[in-house]
C-alpha cells in the first residue's frame, strides 16, 4: 500500500493507499488561519491533486477544534490591524507589502488572498470531504463549506458569529447549502448550529457521533476512491460547474466586497477599539454576551 507521511510548520500530510489525510495542526491556536497555514494547505491541496495515486482528499483538524476561524492576533485581517497586530506577526515585510486596513482595497485584496487558497479545494479536480469536529467557526466554515461534502461530529458548533459586529463572511457558501432562510436565519443573529441540526438543514451532509467521525469520514473517502480518478474528476467539475452557473464563483468576488465594507461599521470599530484597549477577549465577551449560548435549535428556537 501506498503509505507516507509529511509534517510541515501548519499540517501533516498523510496519504495511505488512495486517500489523502490534509490534518490542520495548529491545536495550540485552534486551527485558526493564518497566512502561513493557508499556503501550505493550497501546496497540499495542489499535490494531492497531481499525485496519480491519490483519488480522495480528506480535510481534518488535530486537537479540539477543526478551526476557530481566522487568526485574529496576526495581522492580515482589518480587526487585528486596527487591533495593534504587526505585518510581520503574519509573516509579511512592511515595507514591501500592504498591511494593516489602510484603504478599503487594500483590505478586499487581502480578503481575496485568502479566498484564492481556500477556492483551491473547490477547483481542485480530486473530491475534498471535510471531517467537521469541536468549533467550526467564522473563517473555518469558509474552509469547511469549499469542501465537496462535509461530514460533522454531532455535538460539532458551526456558525459566524462575527456577523453579530465585524462584517460577514469573506466567502459565501451559504446560500446554495441552505437556502435563503437559513443562511439568513444563521448570518443575521451569527448564532451556531450544532452538527446534528447542521445535516438536517443540509449545512453539512451527514452528523455522527464524535468517536466515530474519523472512520466514517475515511469509509467515505474509501469508497469514492474505488472510482477512477478521471470519472471523479468529471463528475465534481459538472456538478461546480452548474454552481458557477448559478453565480457561486461570482458571489465569492462579492463576498470579500461586502464584508471589506462591513469593516467600515460603526460596531466592527467598536469592536477593535475594544480588542485593543482591552483585549480580544473582552471584545469576544461583549459581541457573544447579549445572545446566551449562540445556538439556533430546530426543535425549541425562537
Amino acid at each position: 500500500m501506498n503509505k507516507w507521511l509529511r509534517t510541515t510548520e501548519h499540517l501533516t500530510f498523510e496519504v495511505e493507499g488512495a486517500v489523502a489525510l490534509v490534518t490542520l495542526n495548529r491545536p495550540e491556536k485552534r486551527n485558526a488561519l493564518n497566512r502561513p497555514l493557508l499556503r501550505e494547505l493550497r501546496e497540499a491541496m495542489l499535490e494531492a491533486d497531481d499525485r496519480r495515486a491519490i483519488r480522495c482528499v480528506v480535510l481534518q483538524a488535530a486537537g479540539k477544534d477543526f478551526c476557530a476561524g481566522y487568526d485574529m492576533a496576526a495581522a492580515g485581517t482589518p480587526a487585528a490591524a486596527r487591533a495593534g497586530a504587526s505585518a510581520e506577526a503574519a509573516g509579511y515585510d512592511s515595507d514591501l507589502y500592504r498591511q494593516g486596513a489602510a484603504t478599503v482595497d487594500d483590505d478586499i485584496w487581502r480578503l481575496e488572498r485568502n479566498q484564492a487558497d481556500i477556492l483551491t479545494i473547490f477547483d481542485m479536480h480530486k473530491p475534498v470531504v471535510a471531517a467537521v469536529h469541536g468549533h467550526c467557526v467564522a473563517g473555518g466554515t469558509d474552509l469547511a463549506l469549499s469542501c465537496d461534502m462535509v461530514v460533522a461530529a454531532q455535538d460539532a458548533r458551526i456558525g459566524f458569529p462575527a456577523t453579530r459586529s465585524q462584517g460577514t463572511p469573506p466567502m459565501h457558501m451559504w446560500l446554495h447549502n441552505v437556502g435563503p432562510q437559513w443562511a439568513k436565519r444563521l448570518l443575521l443573529t451569527g448564532d451556531m448550529v450544532s452538527g446534528r441540526d447542521a445535516a438536517r438543514i443540509g449545512l453539512v451532509l451527514r452528523a455522527v457521533p464524535a468517536a466515530r467521525l474519523r472512520q466514517e469520514v475515511r469509509a467515505l473517502a474509501e469508497r469514492m476512491a474505488l472510482i477512477d480518478a478521471d470519472v471523479l474528476a468529471a463528475n465534481k467539475r459538472i456538478v461546480n460547474m452548474g454552481l458557477e452557473l448559478m453565480g457561486t464563483r461570482t458571489l465569492q468576488r462579492f463576498a470579500a466586497e461586502t464584508d471589506a465594507r462591513g469593516h467600515q461599521a460603526a460596531a466592527a470599530r467598536e469592536f477593535a477599539r475594544i480588542a485593543q484597549q482591552e483585549g480580544l477577549s473582552r471584545a469576544f465577551k461583549l459581541r457573544d454576551a447579549p445572545f446566551g449560548d449562540g445556538m439556533a435549535r430546530l426543535d425549541e428556537d425562537h
